[in-house]
């Protein structure tokens, strides 16, 4: 019997979503992309965990622990060829809106995971932040959040960024409260004030943005961010998502020309 999750007041109500259909895996192109040519900071939603599962007859958690072994392999792969900034999307407040089972589970995967890879990520020179309202996430949640962000406070090869308990707009709302805290006037805010109350403020903004799993849509993901980044949508689900497709998003990345508007 699972615990009832205790719930931010204003998260969604609890739906029930209809599977979806899976996608097959599209061949990548060749690499390697130059150094000067890679993106600085690539943001990644990661989708499809549930509908790996299901087309396997397993459990929804075990497509999620899929999941995590998916991002063990990404984040190596990212040092490996030197991109600075990598952030996932491992649960939004949306997220609130699925089962108990689902989201204690979820907690329960983070927490394990955060436990059992602290010392591969300061191996790998990592260095954790965590984007979304901490908390509100259950307290054991945060303490093992809390031991990684301190383990890895020395990183210097790779900034990881941790989505969690996050959206969008949320993430305006918290940085227009903060701006209103500090007393700012309204002649006093623009566009890098904006940015520096942010939760990535001093990181430089998504190069690319990829999201698995065959759907097109940002998902309340670094709204404000993602602004001129380059979108890549793969029809490959999460767990089968390799280095070999996180290349031939940067071999697409580089062959594309950013005009940022102009």
């Amino acid at each position: 019997m699972v615990r009832p999750i205790d719930r931010p007041t204003d998260a969604p109500a609890i739906v029930h979503r209809e599977p979806q259909p899976g996608a097959t895996a599209a061949p990548t192109e060749a690499f390697p992309v130059p150094q000067d040519e890679l993106p600085r900071h690539v943001a990644i939603i990661m989708d499809g965990n549930r509908r790996w599962a299901r087309g396997r007859g397993l459990h929804e958690m075990e497509g999620h622990a899929a999941g995590v072994e998916t991002v063990r392999e990404v984040i190596r792969h990212a040092v490996r060829r030197g991109v600075e900034v990598l952030s996932l999307y491992a649960f939004s407040r949306e997220n609130w809106a699925r089962s108990d089972e689902e989201v204690a589970g979820l907690f329960s995967l983070l927490e394990k995971a955060i436990t059992n890879e602290t010392s591969e990520l300061v191996r790998q020179g990592a260095r954790v932040r965590v984007l979304g309202r901490m908390a509100e996430l259950p307290p054991d949640t945060r303490a093992s959040i809390q031991q990684a962000l301190d383990a890895t406070a020395g990183g210097t090869r790779l900034q990881l960024n941790i989505a969690f308990n996050y959206s969008g707009r949320t993430e305006l709302v918290d940085a227009a409260r903060k701006l209103v805290a500090a007393g700012l006037r309204p002649d006093e805010i623009d566009e890098d004030v904006m940015s520096g109350a942010m939760y990535t403020a001093g990181l430089p903004d998504p190069d690319m943005v990829i999201r698995t799993g065959g759907n097109e849509r940002l998902s309340n993901f670094l709204i404000w961010q993602s602004a001129y980044a380059e979108m890549y949508f793969c029809p490959v689900l999460w767990p089968d998502f390799g280095p070999v497709d996180f290349d031939g998003a940067i071999v697409e990345f580089a062959s594309r020309q950013r005009r940022y508007g102009r």
